[in-house]
């Protein structure tokens, strides 16, 4: 592991705080489209009754 000496402490919080906030990302967009693909197959469904 490289070392980091004394700012070891700053870096890796850095690291972990930008990791949690990439898997946050991923998770919220993720979840998001799988809202947008429902509303979108029922928004299908009710076009073919309509039809």
């Amino acid at each position: 592991m490289l070392e980091l000496g004394k700012y070891a402490d700053a870096i890796l919080s850095s690291w972990a705080i930008t990791l949690g906030l990439l898997i946050a990302l991923i998770l919220v967009t993720w979840r998001r489209s799988v809202q947008v693909k429902q509303e979108l197959d029922a928004a299908e469904e009710r076009a073919k009754r309509n039809d």
